[in-house]
């Protein structure tokens, strides 16, 4: 019996049922590197490095005019940049026009042709592409059933719902079989329930298809169930680019902590950092202890918590600091609570409602829920937004 050579794995047998085979990545990669796009002085997109890994959907989080449009433009065709370069699968796609470089895009008013069928709309970029009749006819039948709609193909857009006419340019842009989808607020436009059903049927098609994807959003709540990641953005910049939940309890920075969901900014003073609890002063002298995986140098600081992480109580006690409360909004099984420190700071909590709500007025303490992590970041310098 021969030895095997150092660091080798033993080959399994063809026959061994319980050999693990691993599969390849469905779907396609996308890298932005240093893409910089310019409109006069304007720079729209400033030198915005991102990669999408194969089957995944990476969300576009940010305000108004901060490039996230810009960004799906350049990577379909749309725009040009001043610098950098977008490739698919390694390979640089910036040279080709819109209609060669294997990109899907669904628009938030859909763009449907009012005066074809639907069926000719989903079958729009096959025949433009020339593509067999048989091929067209076949791919345009799996496509309709696939978003569920095949019985509905001779309909005109406008005999359909929003959901429906969603649905079909989605079938649309997958009917060429794109190596990356953007989708531009595609569901800005449709009401609450319509919205969560087209996410939901996003999810199912990438999971069946792995589909590659860039989602441009304003919603939150959207961009963190559909995303595998997000990238938040400002001013044409990533200022992170993480999972929902590490971007949720762990954001880089302060535009990134107000941004996303709702925080508190408490102001204090960091007096020192001691096995990983930070050691605050607030304004009205209350000293607090917190939790802190990455804390500012000493000095002037501001303390992010999210509502859910704060907890009320009637009596004083060691890290808890005297609040008066505001309005309480009861919300189903939780109290929207607000309050305001003896500094005049406003929070706002989220408690269970237990009981008869406490009034207007009232005085209480308010304190860290066990296990919460908070966030320190310098102030000196910080954004106000």
């Amino acid at each position: 019996m021969h030895a095997l050579p150092e660091n080798a794995v033993p080959p399994f047998p063809a026959s061994d049922p319980t050999a693990a085979v691993p599969l390849p990545p469905r779907g396609h990669t996308l890298d932005v590197l240093g893409l910089t796009v310019r409109y006069g002085a304007f720079t729209a997109l400033d030198a915005v490095d991102i990669s999408v890994r194969p089957g995944e959907i990476l969300a576009l989080l940010g305000p108004s005019g901060c490039g996230k449009t810009t960004l799906l433009r350049t990577v379909a065709g749309f725009a040009r940049q001043a610098a950098g370069q977008v490739l698919i699968d390694g390979a640089a796609i910036d040279d080709l026009p819109p209609n060669r470089r294997q990109v899907g895009i669904v628009f938030q008013n859909y763009a449907l042709f009012p005066h074809m069928s639907v069926a000719d709309n989903v079958a729009y970029g096959l025949q433009a592409r020339r593509e067999p009749k048989a091929r067209i006819a076949t791919r345009v039948a799996e496509l309709l059933e696939m978003v569920q709609l095949g019985a509905m193909r001779d309909r005109a857009p406008r005999q359909l719902s929003g959901g429906q006419q969603q649905r079909v340019a989605l079938a649309r842009a997958l009917a060429i079989e794109p190596s990356i989808l953007l989708l531009d607020e595609p569901f800005a436009a449709l009401d609450r329930s319509l919205r969560l059903d087209m996410q939901i049927e996003i999810k199912r098609l990438q999971r069946q298809l792995g589909l590659t994807a860039i989602l441009v959003t304003h919603d939150q709540d959207e961009a963190m169930s559909v995303a595998d990641r997000i990238a938040v953005m400002r001013g044409g910049r990533i200022e992170q680019l993480d999972t929902p939940v590490a971007v949720y309890d762990r954001p880089a920075t302060l535009f990134v902590s107000g941004f996303i969901g709702t925080t508190n900014r408490l102001p204090c003073l960091l007096l020192g950092v001691e096995h990983g609890m930070a050691r605050i002063r607030l304004p009205d002298g209350t000293h607090l202890a917190v939790p802190t995986e990455a804390p500012p140098p000493p000095g002037p600081a501001l303390l992010t918590v999210r509502p859910e992480q704060l907890i009320l109580s009637d009596e004083a006690g060691p890290d808890r600091f005297p609040v008066e409360l505001g309005l309480a909004l009861p919300l189903g099984g939780q109290t929207i609570r607000e309050a305001r420190t003896q500094a005049g700071v406003p929070l706002r909590l989220v408690e269970p409602r237990l009981g008869a709500i406490r009034d207007l007025g009232d005085q209480a303490f308010c304190g860290l829920l066990p296990g919460a992590r908070p966030t320190l970041f310098p102030r000196s310098g910080a954004e106000e937004e």
